[in-house]
């Protein structure tokens, strides 16, 4: 594997609005734990999408700690956070520090877009790491929109898919806590 999608929940979706919640230090022990053994086992790029949340926490993360890995976003559409606010905009500027920067599509045009680029995303990364749990969205009333992702990445045959669970982060602080 030499390219790895990113996805997960954002920073709204897990509760997390300041940079010194302590649910964030596990979640980027979490993430921590799983680029080092990417880098180790030949992964050579990470791909986002340039989402705010986990997309952000892992882009920042392996800039810092892991520069060997390349980072590649790839926004869908050009327009993509001109409404965001003044925060999230410095976000958005670090995000298209990476390494490789493009655009699917340069305008907002219809709902099959989104698709789309899920499709394109997928079929130029050889696998996933998703914080994402399955038991969390089977008990959601309205699916969110990583909810499709998933979806679609289930779907594809031979394509691995890391999930970091909620059980997973629950462990991750514990071992902290320790």
């Amino acid at each position: 594997m030499k390219n790895l999608l990113i996805a997960g929940y954002s920073a709204f979706d897990l509760g997390i609005f300041k940079n010194d919640d302590p649910k964030l230090q596990v979640i980027q022990e979490a993430i921590r734990n799983r680029l080092e053994n990417y880098r180790d086992n030949g992964v050579e790029w990470l791909i986002f999408g340039g989402n705010l949340g986990f997309e952000y926490w892992t882009f920042m993360l392996a800039g810092k700690e892991f520069p060997e890995l390349l980072r590649a976003v790839i926004f869908p559409f050009e327009t993509t956070g001109q409404n965001w606010n003044e925060a999230n905009q410095a976000k958005l500027g670090d995000f298209k520090q990476a390494e490789f920067v493009k655009y699917c599509f340069s305008d907002y045009e219809n709902p099959r877009q989104f698709r789309t680029y899920d499709e394109f995303l997928i079929e130029n990364s050889d696998g996933a790491l998703v914080l994402y749990d399955e038991e969390r969205e089977s008990e959601a009333e309205t699916p969110n929109k990583l909810h499709f992702r998933m979806d679609q990445l289930k779907a594809q045959a031979d394509y691995p898919v890391d999930f970091i669970s909620f059980e997973e982060l629950q462990e991750t602080a514990e071992n902290l806590a320790e």
